[in-house]
């Protein structure tokens, strides 16, 4: 299992019954691949697309039917479809009790950058896309984030470097690592993964840990 689905793995499991969840470009997106049977949620696309499963097998694919990612979804019986200024409606109007994003940087405040201008002269990061109007509209924040960038820098900081997507808004920050939720009083480490320790962790975040007594183990 690779960190992308271990990430995704465990971030379906915020999931509750009754719940409609936006999922974003990116591990978010892959969520929609480990929600349990017995939870009834109702999953939220922002391109216009109410009602969703996971990713259909290959000679399944219907065309015109895909995620924020661009990538095929499976329908249900109550997917609706409908323009961007009716999915944003949605959003803006506080509709959505949880937003699953990506990230490029998260810190100890709960500020988040999940987007990029041009970086050099032939490469670009991603767009604000959404997120700005999901980080204010949706009720609960979860970001999926590798704990690490691909040279080891980490990307969960005492303050975010890049242009901010949005201010104090992460409640919590799922990655391959760890789980952390985010505080009036920090960062608390609340679930390590199981061939992790907290030692490990706490190595690969520049950000201030609050480390209680029962630090959890992750399930998959």
């Amino acid at each position: 299992m690779n960190a992308r689905e271990r990430i995704a793995r465990r971030a379906a499991q915020e999931f509750k019954d009754g719940m409609f969840v936006n999922l974003g470009i990116g591990i978010p997106v892959l969520a929609a691949n480990y929600i349990a049977e017995e939870v009834d949620v109702t999953l939220q696309s922002e391109n216009g697309i109410l009602g969703f499963g996971p990713n259909p097998e290959v000679n399944e694919v219907e065309q015109c039917f895909c995620n924020a990612a661009g990538d095929p979804i499976t329908r249900v019986l109550d997917t609706s479809i409908f323009d961007l200024q009716t999915s944003f409606s949605m959003i803006r109007g506080g509709h959505l009790d949880m937003t699953v994003l990506g990230a490029l940087e998260v810190d100890q405040e709960g500020n988040i950058a999940n987007w990029a201008l041009p970086y050099t002269e032939n490469a670009y990061g991603p767009g604000p896309g959404g997120a700005m109007d999901l980080l204010v509209g949706a009720k609960k924040i979860v970001v999926t984030i590798t704990h690490n960038a691909k040279n080891g820098a980490p990307k969960i900081l005492k303050k975010c470097t890049m242009n901010l997507s949005a201010k104090n808004a992460v409640d919590l920050i799922i990655t391959e690592l760890a789980v952390i939720e985010v505080t009036e009083k920090g960062l608390v480490l609340k679930e390590i993964a199981p061939e992790t320790t907290v030692e490990e962790v706490v190595l690969k975040t520049e950000a201030d840990l609050i480390i209680p007594d029962d630090v959890k183990t992750m399930s998959f």
